[in-house]
């Protein structure tokens, strides 16, 4: 019997995605789903609900978010203490103005990942900058734009590896 695991590693290693919100057409509930879906991995062939396979999230230039009808006046954030007439609505411009685009984006993100206990460290690999400049330049190996040519270039090794399987049962056939 062998110990040998294969590639289900590189399923479960974390990557690091970048998303720039200047060439981003996305509104922000739309890009908030697509983040969560990445924070809690399930874009990955391996994912199960009792591990975190998530990966890590960069979102620069967060002040170009977009943001539809009025939302900035209408929309509100409530907070309460649990006691009675202690709640607070906050609008999105308040917000927005005391914290910044980046709050709003996290806020978004936080409300659709799963209510349970790996919710605080899937938050904490979402990392959002106002700026283009950030700290993990280097780390980044994968953009929001560049999905399909992933996908094309995965495909292409799944079909060069079936050539190659069926090439070496071939040398096999012709040595017996």
């Amino acid at each position: 019997m062998s110990n040998q695991i294969g590639k289900a590693g590189l399923g479960l290693t974390r990557v690091w995605h970048h998303v720039d919100l200047s060439n981003e057409q996305r509104t922000l509930g739309r890009l908030a789903s697509q983040i969560a879906i990445t924070l809690i991995g399930k874009h990955k062939p391996l994912t199960h609900s009792t591990e975190d396979a998530g990966d890590y999230v960069v979102i620069s230039n967060c002040q170009h978010l977009k943001i539809t009808g009025r939302k900035l006046t209408d929309k509100t954030y409530w907070s309460h203490t649990t006691r009675p007439g202690s709640g607070k609505a906050t609008t999105m411009e308040k917000i927005i103005n005391d914290f910044g685009y980046g709050e709003i984006i996290k806020r978004a993100v936080s409300k659709m990942l799963p209510k349970n206990r790996y919710r605080k460290d899937r938050l904490a690999r979402l990392k959002v900058f106002d700026g283009s400049d950030h700290p993990y330049k280097q780390n980044i190996i994968a953009w929001a734009d560049q999905y399909p040519q992933v996908e094309k270039a995965i495909q292409e090794s799944i079909i060069r590896e079936k050539q190659l399987k069926e090439f070496n049962d071939i040398l096999k056939v012709k040595k017996l």
